[in-house]
């Protein structure tokens, strides 16, 4: 039988990765020009599923999940006139740490007139995990940005709740050098926050969406996806110095991707003057 200090071991085994992508317009399609990749993260071969030439990447961790002491490492590069999209084809797991923090860094420019939609699947939290995540958007003043992300924490269809362990979860927007959007989750398994009505009110499923774009008068458009969350959900959305912020509580995962797939279907036509088109993954 193992002892426990050799389960802690094999609990926190480190894993280094990092994932570089550039992508650059040529022709009439944006191509992934440049990607490298160390250790367990890599990406499937580009899909063109719009008449546009947009480029549809996924994302792969093939471990499945990470563990304390992990550090994964993504950059992405979006070049002049270049448009991606790039998600991922599971749910991210932080699982149980024996001590060690597990981290994910994820860098992301995008240059004049480019184009990024950032939509990784939601990250799973496990109750006892200690996790750092950190996503920093770096955008030009014509770039457009759209993305998203949901965080369950604890997995409640198993009746587990995160009741103990850290998470730490930053997320910034950057334009021309000056920040648009700072936000920080810093919750504790143990933190009156999880439960009390001035905080996540016992939801395990919280999410946030952006999209930056200087029109004014789109969030009017979502309103009606506003008024049908009810009290076992909430979503808000909201317009202020060119950024658009769509919020999500609850108790779904699924609930939480709709309404930003909803809400993602609807700026897409009125920021960048085309209907959405699905990853072909989603639909798997």
């Amino acid at each position: 039988m193992l002892t426990a200090r050799l389960k802690e071991n094999i609990l926190d085994a480190e894993w280094r990765a990092r994932l570089d992508l550039k992508f650059s317009k040529s022709n009439n399609r944006t191509i992934l020009s440049h990607r490298k990749h160390y250790g367990p993260l890599q990406v499937q071969k580009p899909f063109y599923p719009e008449l546009n030439g947009a480029c549809h990447v996924y994302i792969l961790h093939p471990p499945g999940g990470v563990v304390g002491g992990d550090r994964l490492n993504i950059c992405v590069d979006v070049n002049s006139k270049a448009h991606a999209l790039i998600t991922t084809p599971a749910a991210g797991k932080f699982y149980r740490s024996a001590g060690s923090v597990a981290q994910q860094e994820q860098i992301i420019k995008v240059a004049p007139k480019g184009t990024l939609e950032w939509f990784p699947s939601e990250n799973i939290i496990f109750s006892g995990a200690r996790a750092q995540i950190q996503t920093k958007i770096e955008l030009s003043h014509d770039s457009n940005f759209m993305g998203w992300e949901i965080s369950c924490l604890g997995r409640p269809a198993s009746d587990e709740y995160f009741s103990k362990g850290e998470l730490d979860q930053r997320f910034e927007v950057w334009r021309d050098g000056r920040p648009l959007r700072f936000e920080r989750l810093w919750l504790k398994g143990d933190n009156p926050i999880l439960k009390e009505k001035w905080g996540l009110q016992g939801f395990p499923v919280v999410g946030s969406m952006v999209c930056v774009n200087d029109k004014t008068g789109l969030v009017d458009s979502l309103r009606e996806i506003s008024f049908s969350s009810n009290d076992q959900e909430i979503f808000s959305a909201t317009q202020t110095d060119g950024i658009i912020i769509c919020s999500f509580l609850g108790k779904s995962v699924n609930r939480a991707r709709s309404y930003f797939i909803d809400a993602w279907k609807i700026l897409r036509q009125q920021v960048i003057g085309r209907e959405a088109v699905e990853p072909r993954i989603w639909k798997t």
